[in-house]
C-alpha cells in the first residue's frame, strides 16, 4: 500500500501546483512574480524542515548546484506568467508535454536509437503539441504557450541533472534554497506592481511547501518502487487529474482541441516509453 500511497500522493501535488496556480491568478487574488517568489522560498523552507527531520543537523548548503537552480527557477517563473492566459488542463498538457519531449530529444542527441514505434511516438506527441498552441479560434494564446514550453523544457533539464543525485532530498533542498537570489532579482523590477491578498498568499504556500516541496519528496521515495519506464508513465496522469482539478475547482470546459491534443501527446509519449522496453 506504501508504494501506492507514496505515487497517488506525488501526482496529485503534481497536478495541483498548476490547479492552485491558475486558482491564485485567476481571481487575481496574487499577481505572478509573487506567487513565484512565495512558492520557492515557502518550497524551500519546507524542504529544510523535513531535511532537519530526518536527522540532519546542518542546512544543506553545500548540496545542490547554481545550474540546476537556475533551471528550477526558469520552471517556476516561466510556470507563473504562463497560467495568467491559459487554463489548467492547457498549462499541464504543454508542461509535461515539453518535458517529456526534452528528455525524449536529449537522448536523441547524446545517442540512443530509437526503434520504429519510438519514432512514431515522437512524431505523434510533437504534432500533438503544435497541434495545440497552433493558431485558432480554440487555441491557447501563443506566447503563454510559448512560456510553459519553455517551463517545460527548463524542468526536463532540472530533471536530467538529478537522476544521478546520490542524496535526492539534500540537493532538491539545496537547489530551492539557491533559487532565492534569482527570485529576489526577478521581485524587483515588479516591486511597484505587487498584488498580494491572505488567500493568493495561502495558495502560494500550499504550492511551494506542500505540491513542490513535500510532493517532489514524496516522489523521490515513491521512484524507489518503480523502474524508469514505469515512473515516466505514470506522469503521463498529471494532465488528467490537472484537467479534473479545473473543471471541479475552476469551473473550466474542455474542448474538442484540447481532447485530441491530449490523445496524440500522451499516446505518443506512451509509445515512445514503452517503445524503449
Amino acid at each position: 500500500m506504501k508504494p501506492a500511497f507514496y505515487t497517488i500522493f506525488a501526482l496529485v501535488c503534481f497536478a495541483f501546483n498548476s490547479i492552485l496556480c491558475r486558482l491564485a491568478l485567476k481571481t487575481d487574488e496574487i499577481d505572478a512574480p509573487s506567487f513565484t517568489v512565495i512558492r520557492l522560498v515557502s518550497g524551500a523552507v519546507a524542504l529544510f524542515v523535513i531535511y532537519s527531520f530526518l536527522g540532519k543537523k546542518d542546512a544543506p548548503k553545500g548540496e545542490g548546484n547554481w545550474l540546476s537552480a537556475g533551471f528550477l527557477f526558469a520552471y517556476a517563473i516561466c510556470f507563473s506568467f504562463a497560467y495568467l492566459g491559459l487554463t489548467t488542463a492547457t498549462g499541464a498538457l504543454i508542461l509535461f508535454g515539453s518535458v517529456q519531449l526534452t528528455m525524449i530529444i536529449f537522448a536523441l542527441v547524446k545517442g540512443e536509437r530509437p526503434r520504429g514505434s519510438e519514432w512514431l511516438g515522437l512524431i505523434f506527441a510533437f504534432g500533438g503539441l503544435v497541434y495545440l498552441v497552433f493558431p485558432g479560434l480554440e487555441s491557447p494564446p501563443f506566447l503563454n504557450s510559448i512560456l510553459m514550453v519553455s517551463a517545460g523544457i527548463s524542468w526536463g533539464f532540472y530533471s536530467l541533472r538529478g537522476k544521478g543525485s546520490k542524496n535526492p532530498l539534500a540537493d532538491t533542498a539545496g537547489n530551492f534554497l539557491r533559487t532565492v537570489p534569482f527570485v529576489v532579482l526577478i521581485a524587483l523590477p515588479f516591486a511597484a506592481q505587487i498584488h498580494l491578498s491572505p488567500k493568493g498568499i495561502l495558495l502560494a504556500v500550499l504550492s511551494g511547501a506542500i505540491a513542490s516541496g513535500i510532493g517532489y519528496s514524496v516522489w523521490y521515495g515513491a521512484l524507489r518502487f518503480h523502474t524508469a519506464t514505469r515512473a515516466a508513465v505514470l506522469q503521463l496522469a498529471v494532465p488528467a487529474i490537472a484537467a479534473i482539478g479545473g473543471v471541479v475547482f475552476l469551473a473550466e470546459s474542455v474542448s474538442t482541441r484540447l481532447i485530441l491534443a491530449s490523445l496524440s501527446i500522451l499516446g505518443g509519449i506512451g509509445l515512445v516509453i514503452l517503445g524503449k522496453r
